[in-house]
């Protein structure tokens, strides 16, 4: 009889779910994407999380190096595989392009209640993520729901699973949300180009590295047909000449500076 009670216990929450589910208003897509858009430049919180080896972690240990940031459900059998499979294929050009070191991936999943760390190892190995600087995690509810807050995902219960933009979101190194980039099967060089943003970035440090950085960042455009950056000469040529005005106005503007009375003298 407890058994009989439990089933039927089971079997109206099921229904009360699919109902609720089918009661809620569809995601509006113009709004999905003004709420993410509304989060660019912000800092997302420090938030701890569990990866896929059981083993805790904090998004602090990520401050110092872009992250990028990918959300799905791991019951999904629709969109979140092929956006996972496309988002392997960019990361290992950026790999190649950049270096895996120089930023981190993490896959988390936005379904608290049933992403546990054993559903996402299954995930993982499902989609073939093996790259060194790619972790796939989970998170308690209310850090799992701060996080999209963050980020400015939305999502709608629906039946069957969620209704969900595919966004994948670039932090800079400070942790801050830099770019959003849409859709299942996204263009490389949308992708690519905020990368080289994040990575060489608008502050390099003063050293041999930080100044091939800065040129890198300066001079160079990503071309998808070869598969690399290349040098743009036209951003050459326009930097050369910027420089070149900067000095000439420099020179004017001293001489009529002397000429306004303020050349040195000579002592008597």
């Amino acid at each position: 009889m407890k058994g009989f009670r439990a089933a039927c216990a089971a079997s109206a929450l099921t229904l009360l779910q699919t109902v609720s589910a089918a009661a809620a208003p569809p995601l509006d897509p113009a709004a999905a994407i003004a709420k993410s858009t509304q989060a660019l430049g912000r800092v997302v919180g420090d938030y701890s999380l569990t990866d896929s080896h059981g083993t805790p972690f904090s998004l602090a240990e990520y401050r110092g190096k872009p992250l990028i940031i990918s959300l799905v459900y791991s019951s999904c059998s629709s969109v979140c595989p092929p956006t996972t499979q496309h988002t392997i294929d960019a990361v290992t050009e950026a790999g190649r392009v950049f270096g895996l070191d120089r930023f981190a991936v993490l896959t988390v999943g936005f379904d608290a209640r049933n992403d546990t760390v054993t559903r996402m190892a299954q995930f993982a190995s499902q989609q073939g993520i093996k790259l060194p600087n790619w972790r796939v995690a989970s998170g308690a509810p209310a850090t799992i729901t701060a996080l999209l807050g963050d980020l400015g995902f939305s999502y709608r219960v629906v039946a069957g699973g969620f209704d969900h933009p595919t966004q994948t979101t670039i932090l800079d190194r400070d942790g801050k949300v830099y770019r959003h980039v849409y859709g299942e099967a996204f263009p490389l060089r949308m992708f690519m180009e905020p990368m080289k943003d994040v990575i060489y970035g608008t502050s390099t440090p003063f050293t041999l590295t930080g100044i091939l950085d800065r040129i890198k960042f300066i001079c160079t455009a990503y071309d998808p047909g070869a598969g690399r950056y290349r040098i743009d000469y036209g951003l050459v040529f326009g930097s050369v000449l910027a420089a070149i005005s900067l000095l000439v106005m420099g020179g004017l503007l001293l001489r009529e500076w002397r000429r306004a009375g303020h050349a040195p003298t000579g002592k008597a």
